[in-house]
């Protein structure tokens, strides 16, 4: 039998700390949250893996140190209101909510939406709100948000989901490029005016709303 509680310590210890992730905030919260709650049964003895992990309808959880690489680049307070996009099966609205006040929690996937509703639930985990909606459109009508966090690589950041950023606050995404180099990269907002940079190197997958190409109709 996998004891999970010690490969959750390990995966903080020997992935996460030793890989420059220094916000204690983030390293405490990635200790906590049961992984293995989130994914699929089968799979549930590789949940502490340094990989993405699977879930369904191009939904993964995404691998550990990018997570954390994002969480500390997102510099959350405990008064901030956080919209986390793709949030599949809601294991980074777990972790986004010891963070912070108060995460919506955006997917577009009907069934996943109803699976994270019940496992934040019994988890007893009651600062999240799991909403139905496309991810490109974002969640204005709960915004504005502080702190925006896409789970998934996307080759472009739609205005509308910058638009619901209030002032000085950082949306976290992973840029990928058409070769699929991506970055994990912030962009702030203030006033106005949007600035990104770039944190760090990193390899995840696609998510795939934001890769479809427009449709026309004449």
């Amino acid at each position: 039998m996998v004891n999970y509680a010690a490969a959750r310590h390990n995966m903080v210890e020997n992935q996460i700390r030793t890989n420059r992730i220094t916000n204690n905030a983030v390293i405490d919260a990635l200790g906590k949250v049961p992984r293995e709650a989130f994914v699929p049964k089968q799979l549930r003895g590789v949940a502490y893996l340094d990989e993405d992990i699977d879930l369904a309808g191009g939904r993964y959880l995404m691998e550990p140190l990018v997570f954390a690489a994002m969480l500390q680049a997102a510099d959350i307070n405990p008064d901030d209101v956080v919209l986390d996009v793709g949030c599949g099966t809601g294991y980074s609205a777990a972790v986004l909510a010891r963070l912070s006040s108060t995460v919506v929690a955006l997917e577009s996937d009907g069934e996943m939406v109803v699976r994270a509703g019940a496992l934040l639930a019994g988890l007893s985990v009651d600062n999240v709100a799991v909403v139905g909606g496309s991810l490109t459109e974002g969640d204005p009508a709960h915004g504005p948000y502080q702190v925006i966090v896409i789970e998934g690589a996307v080759p472009r950041i739609p205005d509308r989901l910058l638009r619901q950023l209030t002032g000085g606050g950082r949306l976290v995404a992973v840029l990928a490029d058409e070769t699929g180099l991506g970055r994990v990269t912030v962009t702030t907002r203030v006033g106005e005016v949007f600035s990104s940079r770039v944190i760090v190197d990193a390899s995840v997958r696609p998510l795939p709303e934001f890769h479809r190409k427009a449709e026309f109709i004449f």
